[in-house]
């Protein structure tokens, strides 16, 4: 019987995945510039390396996420523009966050034209925690609204200048949450789109400085 999978154990698989990672020569991945395809590689690569260690709930379309039983997405970016997209739930995800925790693996890609074979460098390996998964921008500002005593108004006029995708009952909606419970600080950067746009520079930037953003690697 393989040991169930833990946050924890997560992380230090992840870790020994990317140093083992970044030796590998992949002839597969010569000459591939789409980002999605490389990261359809990756992630399916460490899913399989996963499961030979550990016992842990496949994701699904269904449960959206891809280790459902940990509340965790995978995530593959290239440090030329570390972002990736994601499914959109709600506008009060970039208040509240995406509700799951991140593993973003930000890889450097070089060809061997002699032997012609790709390899991923891997620059960084990030945990991201659940509660710092919400917009960077948008919490800032709307904790400072708090702290000069706003009211549902100035919160409204806010969501509604930041182009949060959500009508008027909803931002009414929105603001009464904030007044209840103040959003934390999130560290995304998360653009509108028909999904999530995610960047990622700043938790590359705040990895190991800012609580909920662990560098594993």
């Amino acid at each position: 019987m393989k040991p169930l999978l833990t946050i924890v154990q997560l992380q230090t698989v992840a870790a020994k995945f990317a140093e083992i990672e970044t030796t590998y020569n992949e002839p597969s991945l010569y000459g591939v510039t789409d980002g999605k395809a490389v990261g359809t590689y990756l992630e399916h690569k460490f899913k399989v390396y996963l499961a030979e260690k550990y016992d842990y709930q496949h994701g699904n379309s269904a449960s959206g996420i891809d280790l459902p039983s940990l509340d965790v997405d995978i995530k593959v970016t290239s440090i030329k523009q570390p972002q990736s997209s994601c499914p959109f739930k709600s506008a009060s995800q970039k208040i509240f966050g995406l509700g799951y925790h991140l593993l973003i693996f930000v890889y450097e890609k070089y060809d061997d034209h002699v032997n012609k074979t790709g390899r991923l460098n891997m620059q960084h390996t990030i945990f991201v925690d659940k509660e710092c998964t919400a917009d960077f921008q948008t919490t800032k500002g709307l904790r400072e609204i708090l702290s000069r005593e706003g009211n549902n108004d100035d919160i409204v006029a806010f969501i509604i200048e930041r182009n949060l995708p959500v009508d008027e009952i909803g931002a009414h909606q929105l603001a009464d949450q904030v007044l209840q419970t103040t959003p934390l600080q999130g560290y995304l950067t998360i653009s509108n789109a028909l999904q999530w746009r995610l960047q990622y520079s700043r938790v590359i930037e705040q990895a190991g400085t800012v609580a909920g953003i662990s560098r594993v690697r």
